[in-house]
């Protein structure tokens, strides 16, 4: 792994020579059942769930309804305890501390049979002083109180209501999850089951050292724009237990900027923390850590060197990013309100990308390859930002270092969520600790360009999701004034001054301030950013949308495909309102939201074999929830430079949700596993650098440009007409020299649609049209369609044989298609092999086309073909 921004973990020389020493205790520990009827090894870091899974004594946890029938182990009260013997000699030591990076939740903490200590809350770091209790040989205990009791005792402590109480019945969840500092949707939310785990999640190692000993440090790169050059701010967090002060100098140096610059410092007895201004050599060219897409992720390697009294050396090195980051919020010609969108190192940038949720119940299995492959998967859907949602958790250290790898934008929520949160001086000073500690964690990466107060806090206030009493509704918001203003701001702005804070999402950020932090519309299209979800208007007609300034929430359900339910169901369940898929889908209503959707636009299956009629269900809710995404993107992305109607200049677009958290129906564009839903192959497709998105106006086609290149482009449009009973374009209307302003949308081309059937000699039914950008016979976006009317209405559509010829080449696999017939939503299916293709889900209005398979894991062309299967629209009939 390389070496991490912050650095929590020092070695630090002993006045002796020694070294400083550490010692993991991460491996295998003792579990124990509260009435002590259940004893069994398990892994830290790890959870009680996953130790009883692997030790065969429960099933999947994910599998059929496990996640109601294990709900006693959520109840229950573990103990974690370990025995280990020190390899080194405790007597030499001023100091010994027991770190724990991370403890899920509520624990009593023993250290050789002494209390030394409790923890309450997810997201912190706890350090333990065990100098007076440590031993030769060793135990430790960790006395878990299940976090579901406990949040219940809380609530009745409290003695004031704070909603919501419980989550809604479909959810089948626990209550009061506000109550306790823990991963808010562990409780259940309306896309993931109720886990709510205990155990020690994070590492947790023994640390002995003499004189001093670095806690941390972390930095933040500064441009300074009148002296137009760069420097660091460095802060480090020393312990010094020697009785004397400690002097020396530190040397910081980034050898490929040619700066190097050495400082004396002075450290007194105590907790101390020492603050550096590092200036970069301005002679040299700086390269700029840049979004995907916008440019390259350079960095820089840096080392510091602590060279202190008494030969104590301490040497770390980390990699320095530079880029800078503006939220600019400034009057609109045209229309009220203000803007709302994000300047990277001074060039306006469209974010475009979804919402990232914790990527298993069980964070244990939440391993490198995971984070990896999902990551990889956003980048290879052109997107360029994840928004780390307020329900989960401060993602590992791992996350944000790929993030700044890949060049994706992190918009980092603080770990609150559609809840009202007390505002006791034991929850206040809690959360202090954890957001101080998360903004030490992640501040120095380049990738986090926003922090956020909350998820929709705000709006449930204002909108009066909890019914509050009107006479009440001041004292609520006093709290949320309380929490997230005098506290969590406060602690931003001394932490960070790198990067905007917002006091929630969505929010109308500087109007919300003007109007006393909550504001009181907090969906306005003037100002902010926008949640947006609406299942019962036509979803094909953007005129049903916001035209809002950022739009960071907005998606539509589907359910994930056959092979991966499979893995968590039997037989019995393969319907679409068996009890298994009714207990799955957590979103009241949800399953028939789907079908309703989709009956607008699509004949619902009609099979007479049940396992048929589901399969082709999935698969239609897919079509469904990719085409509604398709046409609510597709509107942001060309508002982005234009005002109509006072509303517009949209530069932001983060569809809910990238992941899922299990296998079930979801809001996501990739399933539990990793595998592409249609909705990311339709997001590759609209996140396209150079895109021409089409649609119609009073009986009117027009089609913009949107770039979200750095330079004006000159393109080719072609328009063609098709019919669905041909493979062969019935007319095409090409327009040359089109030039698209950079990171602009811009109109290229309107005509009425009855010139263009005139032309193509054909209806609304029997033709749709597509299109794309060129330049010298080069095709620079991908093909766009737009269906003229809804597909069920599609005459000449007749079902397709579609077969392939696959061929290896290189680590790819070559899939020559070819059809009878048009086909749409053209589906691609290998089952089980973990892959991705290079296109899928598409109009196959050519006979022939050739896409590439990128599989994830050893197979063969022989596993590929027995695998293969081809769906599109008119199967399903």
């Amino acid at each position: 792994m390389r070496p991490h921004l912050l650095l929590l973990l020092a070695v630090c020389g002993a006045g002796c020579g020694a070294e400083a020493r550490s010692y993991s205790l991460r491996g295998s520990w003792s579990i124990r059942s509260g009435n002590g009827s259940l004893e069994l090894p398990g892994q830290v870091p790890g959870c009680v769930h996953s130790a009883l899974f692997q030790q065969g004594l429960i099933q999947d946890p994910y599998y059929r309804f496990n996640d109601v029938n294990y709900r006693w182990i959520s109840l229950d009260n573990w103990t974690y305890s370990k025995k280990f013997k020190l390899p080194f000699d405790f007597s030499k030591w001023q100091k010994i501390n027991l770190i724990f990076e991370g403890v899920d939740t509520v624990s009593k903490v023993l250290f050789n049979e002494v209390t030394i200590g409790k923890t309450d809350n997810m997201f912190n770091r706890y350090s333990f002083d065990v100098t007076d209790v440590v031993r030769d040989v060793n135990s430790v205990e960790l006395r878990f109180q299940s976090a579901v009791t406990y949040a219940a005792q809380q609530s009745r402590a409290l003695g004031r209501r704070l909603p919501p109480d419980c989550p809604p019945p479909a959810q089948r969840g626990e209550c009061h999850a506000n109550l306790v500092r823990k991963e808010q949707c562990s409780f259940s939310w309306d896309w993931g089951p109720a886990f709510p785990t205990q155990g020690i999640w994070k590492d947790v190692r023994i640390e002995a050292y003499n004189v001093c000993h670095l806690n941390y440090f972390t930095f933040s790169p500064v441009y300074d724009n009148r002296a137009k050059e760069w420097h660091l701010e460095i802060q480090s967090s020393f312990d010094v237990v020697s009785s004397k002060p400690v002097g020396g100098q530190v040397i910081v140096a980034i050898p490929k900027l040619q700066t190097q610059q050495t400082y004396k410092i002075e450290l007194q007895p105590g907790e101390r923390t020492i603050e550096l201004f590092v200036k970069i050599n301005k002679n040299i060219t700086i390269g700029t850590w840049w979004p995907r897409g916008h440019g390259n992720q350079t960095g820089y390697n840096m080392t510091i060197l602590f060279e202190l009294d008494r030969g104590l050396n301490i040497e770390k090195s980390a990699k320095v990013y530079f880029r800078t980051v503006e939220l600019i919020q400034e009057p609109i010609k045209g229309s009220p309100g203000l803007s709302f969108y994000f300047k990277i190192n001074g060039f306006p940038i469209f974010l475009k990308g979804s919402n990232w949720i914790p990527a298993d119940s069980f964070q244990d299995r939440v391993t490198s390859d995971v984070l990896r492959l999902l990551l990889q998967s956003v980048v290879d859907a052109n997107m360029n930002t994840l928004r780390v949602w307020g329900g989960g958790i401060y993602e590992q250290d791992e996350f944000y270092e790929l993030c700044d790898e890949l060049g994706i934008m992190v918009w980092q929520d603080f770990m609150f969520a559609c809840a009202l949160y007390p505002t006791e001086q034991g929850f206040i000073d809690s959360v202090r600790a954890e957001v101080a500690y998360q903004i030490r964690r992640l501040k120095s990466h380049p990738s986090v360009i926003i922090w956020s107060g909350n998820n929709e806090n705000e709006a449930a206030l204002r909108m009066d999701w909890f019914h509050i009493n009107f006479t009440d509704l001041q004292t609520y918001i006093d709290d949320y004034v309380t929490l997230y203003v005098k506290n969590i701001r406060e602690m931003v702005l001394a932490g960070d001054k790198s990067r905007p804070f917002i006091p929630s999402s969505p929010t109308n950020g500087d109007e919300t301030i003007a109007e006393g932090w909550v504001s009181q519309n907090p969906y306005s299209n003037y100002f902010g950013d926008v949640h947006f979800y609406d299942y019962i208007s036509d979803c094909w007609d953007w005129k049903v949308f916001p035209k809002a300034r950022f739009a960071s929430e907005y998606g539509y359900q589907s359910w994930p495909s056959f092979s991966t339910l499979e893995k968590v169901s039997s037989k019995e369940d393969w319907s679409f309102n068996s009890k298994f898929s009714l207990h799955r889908q957590h979103h009241a209503d949800g399953n028939k939201q789907m079908l309703y959707q989709a009956g607008l636009h699509f004949k619902l299956p009609q099979s007479t074999d049940p396992l048929r009629t589901f399969k082709d269900t999935i698969y239609l809710t897919q079509v469904m929830q990719a085409q509604c995404v398709k046409t609510e993107t597709e509107f942001y992305l060309r508002s982005r430079s234009e005002i109509v109607k006072e509303q517009g200049h949209t530069m932001g677009a983060l569809y809910w949700q990238l992941n899922d958290i299990w296998q079930a129906p979801s809001w996501a564009s990739l399933e539990y596993g990793g595998k592409w839903k249609m909705l990311h192959y339709f997001a590759r497709r609209f996140f396209a650098p150079l895109l021409p998105v089409g649609f119609e106006d009073q009986s009117v086609f027009y089609v913009y440009g949107v770039s979200d290149l750095h330079a004006n482009h000159t393109v080719t449009l072609t328009v063609r007409v098709h019919t669905w009973g041909s493979l062969q374009p019935l007319c095409s209307r090409v327009t040359t020299h089109l030039v698209i302003g950079a990171g602009q949308a811009a109109l290229l081309y309107k005509e009425p649609v009855s010139t263009l059937l005139r032309c193509g000699n054909c209806t609304r039914e029997s033709c749709l049209l597509s299109f794309y950008l060129s330049m010298d016979l080069k095709l620079l976006s991908p093909i766009n369609y737009h269906f003229l009317s809804s597909p069920k209405e599609a005459v000449g559509l007749r079902k397709a044989n579609i077969t392939a010829l696959i061929s290896q080449q290189g680590d790819a696999f070559v899939f020559d298609l070819e059809t009878s017939a048009v086909a749409p939503f053209v589906w691609l299916d290998v089952g089980s092999v973990p892959g991705r293709f290079s296109d899928n889900g598409f109009l196959m209005t050519e006979k022939t086309r050739r896409v590439l398979f990128y599989p994830w894991a050893a197979t063969s062309k022989g596993e590929l073909e027995q695998s293969f299967h081809a769906t599109s629209l008119a199967d399903i009939y």
